[in-house]
């Protein structure tokens, strides 16, 4: 692939945004619905990662079917000359689904450091929080955790045909 994204890309991307075929060869059955073959699927879905023109290709599990019914956003506020290692060392965390810097919005959100924790119950969710201020230690200055009250559809951007 040249760098271009031109129409089989277009068609790829169509087939792909709702997610991949759950089948045992998934790219050998988007290659027959593109109509190319399996190794250019992989070859192109490649060089999209890597030009940026996709983010990702990865599951996206619905936690609560697989019995993570405690969903917390634990929020952080740390130094910020600290938060590059620190969002590296709680971002590596097993039970880290999203870590990242968000800007602080003082003086109502003093944090700038997310992670989000799933768990059982609120008190797993507080026990891997517990891990995490372990890690962090004395630089946080603050911490809040933040409960899901209703599951919300996710979805990234769509294209249309």
């Amino acid at each position: 692939m040249n760098g271009t994204f031109d129409a089989v890309d277009r068609r790829l991307v169509l087939a792909t945004q709702g997610g991949l075929p759950l089948v045992p060869r998934p790219y050998h059955q988007l290659a027959e619905q593109v109509g190319i073959p399996a190794e250019e699927v992989m070859a192109r879905l490649a060089s999209m990662l890597e030009s940026g023109a996709i983010r990702r290709i990865g599951a996206v599990p619905n936690h609560y079917a697989i019995g993570y019914t405690a969903n917390g956003m634990s929020v952080w506020d740390v130094p910020d000359e600290r938060i590059d290692e620190l969002g590296r060392q709680v971002g590596a965390l097993a039970f880290v689904t999203h870590c990242y810097h968000r800007p602080r919005r003082l003086p109502d959100w003093p944090y700038n450091l997310f992670a989000m924790v799933h768990g059982g119950s609120r008190a797993e969710v507080m026990a891997k929080v517990a891990e995490i201020a372990a890690i962090i230690g004395s630089d946080c200055r603050a911490l809040d955790v933040l409960f899901s009250t209703r599951i919300l559809k996710k979805t990234g951007l769509r294209i249309g045909a």
